[in-house]
């Protein structure tokens, strides 16, 4: 043990023997050996089974009942887990020439240079002690300088590792969102994950927290485990290059290291708790909390007008509850775990370190032999500063090591967890490749109460066999199936065929597929079976009943889902802007709200009947060929309405809608009417014609209502006046003539 420009020393004093290189090699091949065994989980592959696929896992974190089906990941340190691993690294560090590889790089230079500074100081403490064992006060100064020089440059490395510790993570949690994010919003991917699939019941969690998590634990790991394993191997071999320039025999501390460190290898492997799965079930039940805030947070108006705080709150508490005894029982778990860990390796490891020590000094052939073959023990002190020297300097090299193999040891439920993480990434990854490619898995909802089903259901998976096409300008549907992501068969078979010119108006109650046939035309749903040849997504405008209001600038509003810088390539103006407001009768909101340029939460300024007139202003600035209307101007004035309407197919644009109005029947050539059990009909639409029973229907309906209020009233009458009346008699009559039939019957 020399200083920093000597650190080779015993190589250059005395030339290695083959005998020295034999055990140098041997040592190396021990410590890469118990660096095998202190990871368990490499031997915890022999004797057991094949790691198994993905489980399914029922989540039951609601009493009511409401089980979210997860495809949930085995949570060990197996097979599985560096599979997983594997296919993460390869997204967040693409290439070797990437900018995470460089920092990866310079993070291990750093952690060689912090390893050869614990070297160089052990060494150089060893040496202020035996200035301070001899009394020299000039030695004692000078090694003192020394110290307090080193230290400049190895407070600055350990700075450096933090901080490139942490870049590391930073880098790795930017290269990841990216990619999920590209992966989240391509192919419609977003909504299909929360609609279509039911594996990620909170994928924000997964694209926040989770990869957040997993990216900082990589990070913190390879920082923690390779430092460890160069502190091993360096110092290792700096100790036994010592004790042999020194004659000193380093074959039984080399056994004790071995046989200490394998034997707690051991006990921590028999009874170290599954982290892992317990910090993925942790994860998990963060995200319900998470998305039990969300619905609140959305739905407050609505909580509020009910006064269901009570229950919302109960449930807010249930959930926590659940979070908080998997907290406590991962600090339960750590508690005993961590307190074994530190008895076995500081004090019992401190123990073996002494004896370690001991056995090279006290088995050194007089005292110990320097390189220039004179004798410690002939030294005017006998010897005694000399040892000191040495035994601090090998104490010192010992404690480092051990706190290096503590470090890798107790890594070992870092790495648990770490695997808890990687699961959940990788499933995340998994499943926004499996929706993009139609391939999904949603637990099926099914009813308890036995009543007469009205619509068939499809139990089992279901297989997209569907033939989509884009087309220029018509809309061709043949034997399409309308069902819902929950298998249920709303219509069988629905052919229609729209060209252009056409104005189709869709009718039909509640439930019979209205708004599901615009979902598969915008590709949302699949098309399970059929053909279905329509125009490409950009010909196709969908304005809901509720429009989305965006965060950001008036005219963002406008033009959604175009940005500026889309509408200065398209050559559209401001006051070409402020023609389409005109149409829909907005003309005054942009200098009510202080300009194109003001941002606000529109959903909150605007009122409903303004969100519905901007949503149609949309179509008049994108221009598609084909609008599908659902409900978007239940709020707006019949008026206006109108003119909207008549101004749309001024544009040329082909309008679907769903409404109930009568006002609007006049816009349409076509009807298609659904009604509610699975049939339907499409046909030339005669508007005065409908409009005529439309009036004679809402009359019978007037009429029909006034009856039971007129026979109470006669009824009112006949007890007041104590007599009879013929029609009540009649109605009476015939009424128990009824029920004998039925009786009967």
């Amino acid at each position: 043990m020399v200083e920093m420009s000597k650190m080779m020393l015993p190589m250059t004093l005395s030339k290695p023997t083959r005998k020295q290189v034999a055990t140098t090699a041997a040592t190396c091949v021990v410590l890469a050996y118990c660096a095998r065994k202190l990871w368990p989980q490499l031997w915890s592959a022999l004797g057991k089974k094949k790691s198994k696929k993905l489980e399914t896992v029922l989540n039951k974190l609601e009493s009511e009942g409401i089980k979210n089906k997860k495809n949930g990941a085995s949570h060990n340190v197996d097979k599985l887990f560096y599979t997983q691993l594997r296919y993460l690294l390869k997204i967040i560090i693409p290439s070797v020439w990437s900018r995470e590889f460089g920092i990866l790089v310079l993070h291990t230079g750093t952690l060689f240079a912090r390893t050869f500074l614990s070297i160089y100081v052990a060494t150089l403490d060893g040496r202020i002690v035996q200035t301070i064992v001899k009394r020299d006060l000039r030695s004692f100064l000078l090694r003192l300088t020394q110290w307090l020089l080193i230290a400049i440059p190895a407070t600055f490395i350990n700075s450096l590792i933090r901080f490139l510790e942490s870049k590391l993570g930073l880098v790795f949690r930017t290269r990841l969102v990216n990619h999920a994010y590209e992966q989240y919003f391509s192919d419609q991917t977003y909504y299909r994950v929360s609609n279509l699939d039911s594996r990620l019941s909170n994928a924000d969690q997964c694209l926040t927290d989770d990869i957040s998590m997993f990216t900082q634990s990589l990070a913190h790991l390879y920082s923690h485990l390779t430092k460890p394993m160069l502190d091993v191997a360096l110092i290792s071999f700096t100790l036994y290059s010592f004790a042999s320039s020194r004659g000193a025999s380093s074959k039984w501390p080399t056994i004790i290291a071995t046989i200490v460190t394998f034997i707690t290898a051991q006990i921590l492997k028999a009874v170290s708790p599954k982290f892992g799965k317990l910090v993925a079930e942790e994860a998990n039940r963060k995200g319900y909390l998470r998305y039990i805030h969300s619905r609140i947070i959305a739905n407050a108006e609505e909580i509020a007008f009910y006064g269901g705080h009570k229950v919302e709150q109960n449930l807010l508490v249930k959930a926590y509850k659940a979070l908080a005894q998997q907290t406590d029982l991962i600090f339960m778990k750590r508690l005993w775990y961590i307190m074994l860990e530190q008895f076995l390796m500081k004090y019992g490891w401190s123990a073996s370190g002494l004896i370690m020590v001991a056995i090279p000094i006290m088995s050194a052939r007089g005292g110990g032999i320097r390189a220039d073959g004179s004798s410690v023990d002939d030294d005017p002190d006998g010897g005694v500063s000399e040892r000191t020297k040495v035994f601090t300097t090998a104490r010192n090299l010992l404690i480092n090591s051990a706190d290096a193999i503590e470090r890798m040891m107790s890594s070992y439920k870092e790495i648990t967890e770490l695997a808890g993480y990687t699961a959940r990434v990788t499933e995340m990854f998994h499943v926004f490749e499996d929706v993009k490619t139609g391939k999904y898995q949603r637990s099926m909802v099914t009813k308890t109460v036995q009543s007469k089903a009205k619509h068939a259901k499809i139990s089992g998976p279901m297989q997209i066999m569907g033939n989509v096409m884009d087309t220029d300008a018509t809309i061709d549907i043949e034997d399409l199936p309308i069902i819902t992501p929950n298998g249920d068969i709303i219509v069988s078979s629905l052919t229609i065929k729209i060209e252009p010119g056409m104005h189709l108006l869709i009718t039909g109650p509640n439930g019979c597929g209205k708004s599901s046939l615009f979902r598969i035309l915008s590709g949302l749903w699949p098309a399970y079976k059929g053909k279905l040849h329509k125009p490409p997504p950009s010909k196709m405008f969908y304005i809901p009943q509720r429009p989305y209001m965006s965060l950001g600038t008036f005219r963002d509003q406008v033009i959604y889902p175009d940005t500026y810088d889309d509408m200065k390539e398209k050559g559209c103006t401001d006051k070409d802007l402020e023609k389409i407001l005109e149409i829909v009768n907005l003309q005054l909101i942009v200098e009510r709200e202080g300009g194109w340029d003001s941002r606000s939460d529109w959903k909150d300024v605007l009122s409903g009947g303004e969100k519905q007139r901007m949503g149609m202003a949309r179509i008049f600035y994108h221009k598609p060929q084909f609008a599908l209307l659902d409900e978007c101007t239940s709020a707006v004035s019949i008026d206006v309405e109108s003119k909207i309407y008549q101004a749309v197919k001024d544009a040329g644009i082909c309008l679907l809608t769903i409404t109930h109005r009568p006002s609007l029947w006049k816009f349409h050539t076509h009807l298609l009417q659904f009604d509610g059990e699975g049939g339907w009909r499409m046909e030339a639409l005669d508007t005065n014609t409908r409009l005529s029973l439309n009036d004679e229907k809402q009359r019978l309906e007037t009429q029909l209502a006034g009856m039971p209020a007129m026979k109470n009233r006669l009824k009112e009458l006949c007890s007041i006046l104590g007599d009879d009346s013929v029609l009540l008699s009649k109605s009476d009559s015939s009424t128990d003539l009824q029920l004998t039939e039925q009786e009967s019957s």
